[in-house]
């Protein structure tokens, strides 16, 4: 130990982990962002996002979902919600970039049968399946439907915070068998703290790594620990990590891109283009769909409940909300 006692302890991880070569950051800006506006962004900011994405040597970047025209009628969402070829093109080109582009895809919200090319006609690379735990039959055809069309693909087990922990490992030793190459730990209503994200990472790393998979975490931000929270799962082994730019995402939002690229101080990661892209495309979507923290969020977060009733309420005119402290108490009502 130096004579000033700064020297950390063996049993502190410190700063040596925020390079690690083979961690990998997903932008889901778009993606999470259009759970807000129905997936109607302007072009100029799905291409504003690709090309920070791009500069930034960010590795993946998920233009939205490929769920059902059927489900979801084109009339109704915009074009982020089905990631239709020609939409796609639109934006990337052919992406002669490094950058990997990714759809998410819902279980039993997608005709995934019918509406994924095979990968060498797409200009996706990744697709990504987002399923509770009792579509997981579903989930994984999904998975191996898209891998046998030459798909790197991952997925994402939502509201894990509800599951019970038997039938969490009956997941994961199902998933360790699947074409799946992330497994996803999703803080879906924002509710975990620092020693849930420890304990569910390496439970979730146990059984990945044995089957020679990775692990990912994505993290909102409803008690403001969605940048907390995933440095722990990255301490903890998580390679495969989510984040938005500013936090853009539904309700709270999600762990902001920039404060992650500054915390890994990997030499491919450049945090200019991601701050110039916030200033002139991020920000100034806040006056038409606000979020981030507030207190409503905050009280689902700590209650383990999915943040429709928070949203139900910042939904209202100002006039018409309940006061946070009724608000409080309708929840109370429901536990």
């Amino acid at each position: 130990m130096s004579d000033n006692g700064s020297q950390k302890s063996g049993t502190d991880k410190g700063t040596w982990i925020t390079y690690r070569p083979e961690i990998k950051v997903l932008d889901c800006t778009i993606r999470d962002g259009g759970l807000m506006n129905d997936h109607r962004f302007d072009d100029s900011v799905v291409k504003g996002v690709y090309d920070t994405c791009v500069a930034a040597g960010v590795d993946y970047m998920e233009l939205g979902y490929k769920n059902s025209v059927h489900q979801f009628p084109k009339d109704k969402f915009g074009p982020w919600k089905h990631c239709n070829e020609d939409d796609m093109r639109r934006i990337v080109g052919d992406n002669p970039t490094q950058l990997k582009l990714s759809a998410m895809a819902d279980a039993e919200k997608c005709d995934y049968k019918e509406d994924l090319l095979p990968a060498n006609e797409s200009v996706l690379d990744l697709i990504r399946v987002a399923t509770y735990i009792h579509q997981l039959p579903v989930a994984i055809d999904m998975l191996e439907h898209a891998h046998s069309l030459g798909y790197e693909v991952g997925i994402n087990i939502m509201a894990v915070s509800t599951v019970a922990e038997s039938d969490l490992d009956e997941a994961l030793a199902l998933l360790a068998n699947s074409p799946a190459s992330t497994i996803y730990l999703v803080d879906s209503f924002g509710s975990f703290y620092t020693e849930d994200v420890r304990k569910l990472t390496t439970k979730y790393v146990e059984v990945a790594r044995a089957a020679g998979k990775e692990v990912g975490i994505h993290a909102h931000n409803n008690q403001q620990l969605a940048y907390a929270n995933t440095i722990e799962a990255i301490i903890n082994g998580a390679n495969y990590l989510d984040a938005t730019c500013s936090g853009l995402g539904r309700g709270a939002g999600n762990c902001p891109i920039e404060l992650l690229l500054g915390f890994l101080k990997n030499p491919r990661y450049r945090l200019r283009p991601i701050l110039n892209c916030i200033e002139n495309h991020i920000d100034p979507l806040q006056a038409s769909m606000p979020w981030g923290f507030d207190l409503s969020y905050m009280l689902t977060g700590q209650m383990n409940q999915h943040p429709r009733a928070a949203i139900g309420h910042l939904d209202k005119p100002i006039d018409d909300r309940q006061s946070i402290v009724d608000f409080y108490d309708s929840l109370m009502e429901q536990v």
